[in-house]
């Protein structure tokens, strides 16, 4: 090779070598769990549906202060109290390319509605979805209902003619092994699009040429890459080493040294998803125990002594080292209803705890079986083994299964409900009372009510007032309703809140990103310097 040919190939490589950084601006970022499956309705899961709200889009879309902003839906009109209008963005394309109309969005109300789906709460089974023309669709109601949109910032529209041509057309569920085409593939119409996905490998996207917003987008990537990193120690380890550029959760031990390292930084704020406590309370007699004939959990004492038996604050200090907030409500104060001064958590009193379980007919207590994921909240199995050892002070044996969310979600969501005791989180995707009342303390049935009270705690009072809630226009009166619902699943203790999380983000420095209150991380708004 002559002198001019290797100067020329050395120059080449060179300007390829600087160059790339300039123009390329490739997100890496990694999350202890993974995507469970591309189908939008599969699972009702947080880092799911965060990551898929860049792929997918609803009619609405949550900004970064979890305010609704237009998205596939321009505007929207009550027409009348049980009619919703709404009009539709025109030229949108999905990614294979098809047009966005009516037609998919009475597609995707009736596939969010349909057997198999984890979604169902987002849309009443009796609501009509009327096509008034091809850009402007109409959801009428039997009663009115103040907040039929607000819960639709994770309900995305779907295309009828893709999820027809590849047999998708009913959602499969994640929990019962189920798989269909949309499970492993993505079609939206969202800033990015689904390039390639390695199961608990990697999953890589692009952003989408066709994108309606490109003329206003925010971000300035040209590829994202998401790795599954479940090790705490590694996770830290590969954002401080620079493998990936933002990692979450971060450990509470490890913040201060993410804080100190001069290429990276901590984003710490308030989260409104509540980690709690259930209890079985449906059973004549619990699978995990070693009580026969009966079961503990359907006597208030019982319950209430579990809760007094809990020492919050020493959770707070030792397990969340002071990034937590003790909750008296099964929602945090961000919610509509939540951070009520009327409320206050039981006293945390062990031999009030005692004295409750000898009045219930548990003098020497008795063994329960408690289930808890270990890489799915911040410090999860590090507050179960607490929660063991503090229980074991009153008298309780729990003996602890703690699993990695993708075992520990199919066992205690599968349909036999195969839990007794167990922790879990909730974010009111709708960021309303109704929401929990609804989902979590719901007499559960066919209608979707109590999807998510896997304990089965069943009150029809609060039933009938978490049905008002549903359809009260006056915001008074709906506020005392409110009041009301929470104060009697209180005194029910139907559950055992514990507190609210913290946000706990590591970020290289050159990154720019906005963290949202309800812990999904959106792409739309990141910047790579």
């Amino acid at each position: 090779m002559n002198l001019f040919r290797r100067t020329a190939l050395m120059v080449l490589v060179l300007s390829v070598a600087f160059a790339s950084p300039v123009w390329s601006k490739t997100l890496r970022f990694a999350f202890q769990g993974d995507i469970k499956s591309f189908d939008p309705y599969a699972l009702n899961e947080t880092f799911t549906l965060g990551f898929l709200n860049n792929v997918y889009e609803g009619l609405i879309w949550r900004g970064p202060n979890l305010e609704i902003r237009p998205s596939l839906a321009v505007r929207w009109e009550v027409l009348e109290p049980t009619r919703w209008r709404f009009y539709l963005r025109k030229g949108v394309k999905f990614h294979d390319g098809s047009p966005f109309t009516a037609d998919d969005v009475i597609f995707s109300a009736n596939r969010v509605r349909a057997k198999g789906s984890d979604l169902k709460t987002r849309l009443s089974a009796d609501t009509k979805v009327v096509k008034i023309d091809d850009y402007t669709v109409d959801f009428i109601t039997k009663k009115p209902n103040p907040i039929i949109h607000v819960e639709w910032g994770s309900w995305y529209i779907m295309s009828k003619s893709w999820a027809e041509k590849h047999n998708a057309v009913s959602p499969e569920s994640v929990t019962a092994g189920e798989e269909s085409y949309a499970t492993r593939h993505a079609n939206g119409t969202g800033p990015f699009k689904l390039v390639s996905h390695e199961v608990g490998v990697k999953t890589v996207c692009e952003p989408n040429p066709h994108w309606w917003g490109n003329a206003n987008k925010k971000h300035n990537l040209t590829k994202v890459i998401f790795t599954q990193i479940a090790n705490d120690a590694t996770r830290v380890a590969a954002l401080l080493s620079g493998q990936v550029d933002m990692a979450y959760p971060i450990p509470v031990q490890d913040m201060k040294r993410v804080d100190s390292n001069p290429d990276t930084r901590m984003l710490v704020g308030p989260e409104l998803r509540t980690i709690f406590l259930g209890m079985d309370q449906f059973r004549d007699e619990l699978l995990y125990s070693n009580v026969k004939g009966k079961n503990p959990f359907k006597d208030r004492r019982v319950r209430l002594a579990f809760y007094k038996a809990i020492d919050i604050d020493a959770i707070k200090k030792k397990v969340m080292r002071g990034l937590s907030t003790p909750s008296a409500m099964m929602i945090a104060p961000g919610v509509t209803g939540g951070g009520n001064p009327k409320f206050k958590r039981y006293e945390y009193d062990p031999a009030a705890a005692k004295k409750l379980l000898a009045e219930a007919g548990y003098p020497d207590g008795f063994e329960v079986g408690m289930d808890c994921p270990n890489n799915r909240y911040v410090n999860d199995e590090q507050i179960c083994l607490a929660v063991v050892s503090m229980l074991a002070k009153v008298g309780i044996k729990v003996n602890l299964l703690a699993q990695p969310k993708a075992k520990y979600f199919a066992k205690i969501l599968a349909p036999k409900l195969d839990t007794s005791f167990y922790l879990l989180g909730w974010t009111p995707g709708s960021f309303d009372s109704w929401n929990p009342l609804h989902n979590l303390h719901g007499c559960p049935s066919e209608t979707g009510r109590g999807k998510f009270n896997l304990g089965g705690y069943c009150n029809p009072e609060v039933d009938k007032l978490t049905d008002m809630i549903l359809s009260e226009t006056d915001q008074a009166k709906r506020n005392a309703l409110i009041e009301k619902a929470w104060a009697m699943t209180i005194e029910d203790v139907a559950y055992i809140p514990l507190h609210q999380q913290a946000l706990a983000w590591g970020v290289r420095s050159n990154v720019e990103l906005k963290q949202r209150p309800d812990n999904q991380f959106d792409w739309r708004h990141v910047r790579i310097k």
